[in-house]
């Protein structure tokens, strides 16, 4: 019904960068908010930055200053700038979605399968 595709991970030193994609794509009405998690080996998956539909955005402590989300709205779409990297922002990067299909229905929840960003010292 609803397909979450990311692209852009990979192999980077530190203080390098990297952009992250993810692209919605099937039956969809209207995103109010796409986010980017991350999960680090042997830790809980964490939120790295929301998004809204009007452009609201919040971001981990951990990544203000360093990274920029963004979204194109026209191609549902939505973008992870990644600068200043560090070693510690290593993990499996996810795409998340609230997709509504219809106007009479209420939002459901996408996940992307994941993309492999490693910084290396």
């Amino acid at each position: 019904q609803v397909q979450l595709v990311e692209s852009g991970g990979g192999l980077v030193q530190a203080g390098g960068s990297l952009r992250l994609s993810c692209a919605a794509s099937g039956s969809i009405f209207s995103i109010p908010s796409m986010a980017w998690y991350r999960q680090a080996p042997g830790k809980q998956r964490e939120l790295v930055a929301r998004i809204t539909g009007g452009g609201t955005t919040n971001y981990a402590d951990s990544v203000k200053g360093r990274f920029t989300i963004s979204r194109d709205n026209a191609k549902n779409t939505m973008y992870l700038q990644m600068n200043s990297l560090k070693p510690e922002d290593t993990g499996t990067y996810y795409c998340a979605a609230s997709i509504v299909h219809t106007p009479w229905q209420g939002a459901n929840e996408y996940w992307g399968q994941g993309t492999q960003v490693t910084v290396s010292s």
